[in-house]
């Protein structure tokens, strides 16, 4: 955002120069109602472009920032795009969540009487983080059996393994476990990435922390969970070595490493992988890559969450491969290959892992039928202020959009009605809204990003849980690259299918003049391939 900022900032210097040629641009998300325009409205991409137009008729020219295959999130305005919006009456965007740069953007622009819709404004939005349930680990559910965690030990040294049972009192079919850890009653649980049965083996780090095992219905729901359960880390005066296989722990925590005769100054540890910002749930994929060709195979990875933290082991992480699932905090990671005689031969520098929730939003609002008719609403507010004279067009066009949007949300509602197999599967999760609106589950192979790909680990969990709902469809985003989606298919023996998230307006409906309604009924033709 600031790297944004500096960009904009730079390019607003020469507006005063392009303004006069700015009205020149030909655009293919234009509108031009030529003498009968009262007022110009620029938008900042398709949905907003299209509402806005709806609204508008021919009363004001409506232009779209983004159009083509650009993407909406990381959009950078060109100079072209500060002139016109400094030339404008209206901007219309519809959240800070989609449009990360809107608020740069607007810091720039030199326009007092500009008046600025954020569709979004007044929402009742919720947070659709598609691992809120195992991070938060706040359920309610309606199963007395309980959950009985065994193995522990009185205290556990730095190093040594872990080893616990969770015993559901009761017989039952599923085997969905999941445990989880946190570091004390003030602190949100994490789920502990690669535990994925009703045992636990992990390495105890440097602190005492508190550990819970949750078991998951056929719905995904939690069908029962222990109390948790504390484990106790104590490591007397650290006289001795705890670590069974001959680490020194010391070293490892704290990684002051020696040498130890061993002459390997050029030798440097790269990692690659590391994206630009993460959101929660996403997987981290990381690669280790040394530079010159050893047998040395012992490698461990740790992570601490600022530099007055200790650095902690990561339990399971043993390879140069880093496959980790992030929680809501950022973290610094870094890797370390050990020798023959458990020593440090190599280590990387630290990578900061960026978790970028942007308030845990879900930004895809005009995806809901009904949101989308508020959204019009807010649009048409700001419409009347910048042209009072055209309230009563304003106000009778955007009634007739809101009915067919209402006649659009009813044709969703009888196509569910009664549908048993409610579970759709999909690459990108921007679906969270018609999710929750019609009762559906949306299990996402990759997160809110598009920019993160979901780890193989990842890729084979959402092909199990395929094969568990019968799922018989991968959807993937219209424009995206459906490589993943086809990897599952594939595996799973599914088909796949296109859903629109309408973030950009798919060239080949351009070409066959079809707009929102059409696109959104498309998708409810495709939901209805899983929806059953």
């Amino acid at each position: 955002m600031t790297k944004q900022k500096i960009v904009i900032a730079m390019l607003a210097m020469f507006v005063s120069g392009i303004l006069l040629s700015a009205c020149n641009q030909e655009d293919i998300g234009e509108t031009d109602a030529g003498d009968d325009a009262e007022i110009d409205v620029v938008t900042s991409f398709y949905p907003m472009y299209e509402f806005t137009q709806q609204i508008a008729g021919e009363r004001a020219n409506v232009s779209l920032m983004v159009s083509g295959g650009d993407d909406a999130h990381h959009y950078e305005p060109s100079a072209q795009d500060v002139a016109e919006v400094n030339d404008a009456d209206v901007f219309v965007y519809s959240s800070e969540e989609m449009e990360f740069w809107a608020e740069s953007l607007l810091d720039t622009v030199e326009n007092d009487d500009l008046i600025v819709a954020r569709a979004a404004d007044g929402m009742d939005v919720f947070d659709s983080d598609h691992y809120d349930e195992e991070d938060e680990h706040d359920h309610e559910y309606e199963s007395e059996d309980s959950v009985i965690i065994s193995g522990e030990n009185h205290h556990y040294h730095t190093g040594e393994m872990i080893e616990l049972t969770a015993d559901l009192e009761s017989d039952v079919e599923y085997d969905d476990w999941h445990w989880y850890t946190r570091d004390d009653s003030d602190s949100e649980w994490e789920m502990v990435s690669g535990q994925g049965s009703n045992t636990f083996s992990y390495e105890a780090g440097n602190h005492d922390f508190e550990v819970k095992a949750a078991l998951y219905d056929d719905d995904h729901d939690v069908y029962a969970e222990s109390e948790p359960f504390e484990i106790d880390i104590d490591n007397h005066d650290d006289d001795h070595d705890h670590d069974d296989d001959g680490h020194d722990r010391e070293d490892e925590d704290d990684h002051s490493h020696e040498d130890n005769g061993h002459d390997h100054e050029s030798d440097t540890i790269e990692l690659s992988g590391l994206s630009e910002h993460y959101h929660s749930g996403d997987v981290v994929s990381l690669e280790a890559i040394l530079h010159s060709d050893v047998e040395y195979d012992d490698w461990h990875w740790y992570k601490r969450y600022d530099h007055n933290d200790e650095w902690e082991m990561i339990s399971g992480q043993d390879s140069h491969y880093f496959d980790y699932e992030t929680s809501r905090e950022s973290f610094e990671v870094k890797a370390v290959l050990y020798d023959d005689d458990h020593e440090a031969y190599a280590e990387s520098e630290a990578v900061q892992v960026e978790i970028d929730d942007h308030d845990d939003t879900d930004p895809h609002i005009w995806l809901d039928p009904i949101y989308a008719q508020e959204q019009v609403n807010t649009i048409r507010d700001a419409l009347i202020e910048a042209d009072p004279d055209g309230e009563d067009i304003y106000t009778e066009n955007a009634e007739e959009f809101n009915t067919e949007l209402q006649e659009l949300h009813e044709e969703y509602e009888a196509a569910f009605e009664g549908a048993e197999n409610r579970t759709f599967v999909v690459q990108h999760q921007a679906f969270g809204y018609i999710e929750n609106r019609y009762d559906l589950e949306q299990i996402s192979i990759g997160g809110l990003s598009t920019e993160v790909e979901p780890s193989p680990s990842r890729i084979a969990e959402i092909g199990d849980l395929v094969e568990e709902t019968g799922a018989p469809v991968i959807y993937y985003q219209s424009g995206a690259n459906s490589d993943i989606a086809q990897t599952v298919a594939t595996e799973t023996g599914t088909e796949t299918a296109v859903l629109h998230d309408l973030e950009s307006l798919p060239e080949e409906l351009a070409e066959g003049d079809l707009g929102y309604i059409d696109v959104m009924r498309d998708n409810l033709e495709a939901l209805q391939l899983s929806i059953q």
